[in-house]
């Protein structure tokens, strides 16, 4: 078996496409078929059921598929230890939330672009369910994810930290001088927040109405500093990550409001179950893990 044969089937096989595949391995449509063909020959077995303009693995092709992605990532073992490429190197594709990309991942991103130059780092704004079937489909190597749940089907995770939330308002709100705040305190209320599809803006919206009996009234805007600044002009009450307001509270330009969240989030890291990760990916993970617990210590 060669080796760029396995390296064309393991892609295939990620994203169950051969159009997606040749695109990921910048080859023509038609070599990707040659190629697997060639494959399927020397073995004399099929690898893929082709179903019209979808396909799936067969019972041969996912016997076959962890022993690919270990040749894989011994021959690139070997070329680093032959070579003496000690430099880690490649890209990595990243789906990605605004809050994490803005207040968790500087410092990880500094470090990378000074200390490993060779690794290029592409973001991709993207919310929960997307950022889980792209990891899924092997259109990203990892995805940061804040959820509730640190459990999902077909991906591995490393939990991160917890994720505290806070109900934010200007000085001058009526509600800033609150001394306690109960979910029906908040029904009618105007709410200033970010696009349907924010795990926490999602759940802040779904306690109220299950709560109130009536959907909140929500004034939408496309980021958090869009959202903060509304909230400090007195447009309306915001729940936000505490990361994100933390310099507002501290200077007093937002007041945190004595409501607590009936639900809690975590900020993961996450990657297709089963992926073979290169060095340069699991380094990513390990420094991710390491410098976010180093801010939460």
């Amino acid at each position: 078996m060669e080796l760029r044969l396995l390296v064309t089937f393991e892609k295939v096989a990620t994203v169950l496409s051969f159009t997606q595949a040749a695109a990921g391995l910048q080859y023509a449509q038609s070599s990707v078929t040659s190629q697997i063909r060639s494959l399927e020959s020397s073995l004399g077995t099929e690898l893929f059921d082709r179903l019209g303009s979808r396909i799936r693995l067969t019972e041969a092709g996912e016997r076959l598929l962890p022993y690919a992605r270990r040749i894989i990532e011994l021959a690139d073992e070997a070329q680093a230890a032959v070579t003496g490429t000690e430099e880690p190197a490649g890209t990595i594709n990243i789906g990605t939330m605004e809050s994490l990309t803005s207040y968790r991942l500087p410092a990880l991103l500094e470090l990378f672009h000074h200390r490993y130059p060779q690794v290029q780092l592409s973001l991709r704004p993207t919310l929960g369910d997307e950022t889980r079937q792209a990891l899924r489909q092997g259109l990203y190597d990892i995805g940061f994810l804040m959820e509730q749940k640190t459990v999902h089907a077909g991906l591995e995770t490393e939990v991160l930290t917890a994720e505290p939330l806070v109900l934010v308002c200007s000085p001058t709100h009526p509600l800033a001088g609150a001394a306690k705040l109960a979910t029906v305190d908040l029904a009618g209320v105007q709410l200033v927040g970010t696009e349907p599809g924010c795990p926490y803006r999602d759940l802040f919206e779904g306690e109220l109405r299950e709560r109130n009996g009536a959907p909140p009234p929500f004034m939408e805007f496309g980021t958090i500093e869009a959202t903060k600044r509304g909230v400090a002009g007195g447009l309306g009450v915001a729940l936000l990550p505490r990361m994100a307001v933390r310099e507002e509270l501290a200077s007093g330009a937002l007041v945190g409001l004595p409501w607590e969240p009936p639900f809690r989030l975590h900020t993961q890291v996450a990657w297709r179950q089963g992926k073979r990760l290169p060095r340069h990916v699991r380094l990513f993970i390990d420094e991710t893990v390491r410098l976010v617990r180093e801010q939460e210590s």
